[in-house]
């Protein structure tokens, strides 16, 4: 119980690094890496203490497979801490790693796409059709065109557009930070009702426990109030006009036709993620790189005859150079140290407390919401749904609590919910989001100031939307 214990305290002083990186003057993405190493060395450290207590799942179903019988046969000798050992370094690690390496390929494939497009002053597309300067104006229209882009595209990706975006209207830090914090509100509202929308909405759509169509009935009317009560309170007292930056035409070094070539290819190529998919059934990662190398080569051809100097602006070459790693290591850290949690069993300890505490979907729900701003909502979706099996009707009327278990079947309340709150629910702080770590490492927005200005404004929000279900659910659809 001792590693368990120790392995939170280090995780809560990690995170604390991260929240405090202002004032410590230490990078978040330095502290992420430490925390996503460190909390791997103290659980190796206790494997007999951790495991022996039988909360973690995969460990559990570990000692059921086949590969560990295997391993006896290879090693007949070895014994039970040999065998936990190379239950963590060959089958934790590199599983992990793998669901890890997926997430970083894309984020750098967006980020590279979106970069491409920006060197070729393809937003300028956008951005000159926006001829207002009100501040609030301008905060609906980037609130809605976010919304929706975001169902379409994923938050992560939606929020590297807009934040390009954003950059190109307001030339004022702080006002860009207000704003680029709407737009992380934004995406996880709008990628929260659709089946491609955000990692977790797709997660229970792959794993059978919603329909798409039954996902966006259900789930837009509460995203879209999550989005309007934070926008109508910001509007309230938000005044003024912005100030745009200053674009001359004459330092241009693209033409108005390759412009829009390199948006339309853009965004195209991001829209085709979903797309490639669906298709191919081959991880998303893989058709964000497809339309890297496609945008890449269009830019090589593009450029062929250019001089050396315009090369290496306007080709892939170059604009890699430029793309933020510091943010690709911060999510391998952070990611890292959550899946330690998830693989000792934290997750798993904490799904059934809930389940037997609390014992009523809209609390149980609403917790893993507000836990999504802490921890990563991947691997606490994965908890939720181990913790339920799909029922089915039969299973409800055989069951000792039929009017509880009947929120378990496929499209039931507990999932249509657990899809809006896994996915809002990181709005409440920056680092609870794929969306808000984006916007914090493209804009360097500081994890106090977040918390002061805006994580009340997602949490009321968060908690309209809750509640907008609830009268849907209880009182429209009796479902």
């Amino acid at each position: 119980m001792f590693t368990l214990i120790l392995m939170l305290i280090v995780f809560i002083l990690g995170y604390l690094a991260i929240a405090l990186e202002g004032p410590i003057k230490v990078d978040k993405a330095a502290s992420a890496l430490f925390l996503g190493v460190v909390i791997w060395v103290v659980y190796i450290y206790g494997l007999p203490s951790v495991l022996n207590l039988g909360f973690s799942p995969s460990w559990n179903n570990f000692l059921k497979s086949s590969e560990l019988a295997d391993f006896k046969n290879k090693y007949p000798n070895i014994g039970l801490l040999g065998q936990m050992k190379y239950f963590v370094t060959s089958h934790e690690v590199v599983a992990h790693l793998g669901d890890l390496s997926q997430i970083l390929f894309f984020l750098l494939g967006a980020m590279t796409i979106v970069e491409t497009v920006d060197q070729h002053e393809g937003f300028r597309v956008i951005t000159d059709r926006i001829k207002t300067t009100k501040k609030v104006k301008l905060l609906w229209i980037l609130g809605t065109i976010t919304f929706f882009l975001s169902g379409v595209l994923d938050n992560m990706t939606t929020t590297i557009v807009m934040i390009a975006l954003l950059r190109k209207l307001i030339d004022d830090k702080k006002t860009r930070w207000f704003f680029a914090s709407v737009i992380v509100i934004a995406a996880n509202a709008g990628g929260a009702f659709t089946p491609i929308g955000d990692v977790t909405t797709i997660m229970l759509w792959i794993g059978g426990q919603v329909t798409a169509i039954d996902i966006m009935g259900m789930v837009f009317l509460p995203s879209i109030i999550s989005l309007i009560i934070p926008l109508a309170a910001i509007s309230l007292y938000i005044k003024g006009e912005v100030e745009k930056p200053h674009v001359s035409d004459n330092g241009s070094r693209t033409k108005p036709n390759e412009r829009m070539l390199m948006l339309a290819m853009g965004i195209g190529g991001l829209i085709f993620v979903p797309v490639f998919k669906e298709l191919t059934d081959l991880p998303p990662y893989m058709g964000m790189l497809l339309s890297l190398s496609v945008l890449w080569i269009t830019t090589e051809i593009l450029h062929k005859k250019a001089s050396e100097e315009d090369r290496r602006r306007f080709t892939v070459v170059g604009v890699l150079k430029k793309v933020d790693i510091p943010t690709i290591l911060f999510y391998l850290g952070i990611l890292s140290a959550v899946a330690a949690l998830e693989s000792a069993g934290h997750l798993q300890i904490m799904a059934s407390y809930l389940d037997k505490n609390m014992h009523n979907i809209y609390g149980i729900d609403g917790i893993i919401g507000l836990l999504s701003s802490i921890v990563d909502n991947v691997p606490l979706t994965a908890a939720a749904m181990g913790m339920y099996p799909i029922m089915t009707h039969a299973m409800v009327a055989a069951s000792a609590e039929p009017a509880f278990m009947h929120h378990f079947i496929q499209n039931g309340a507990f999932w249509e919910l657990l899809a809006f709150t896994a996915g809002t629910g990181g709005s409440i702080l920056i680092i609870g989001s794929a969306a808000g770590v984006v916007a914090m490492a493209l804009e360097k927005i500081d994890f106090i100031w977040y918390m002061k200005k805006i994580a009340w404004l997602a949490l009321l929000g968060y908690f309209a939307g809750i509640f907008t279900y609830w009268l849907q659910n209880e009182f429209i659809f009796h479902h």
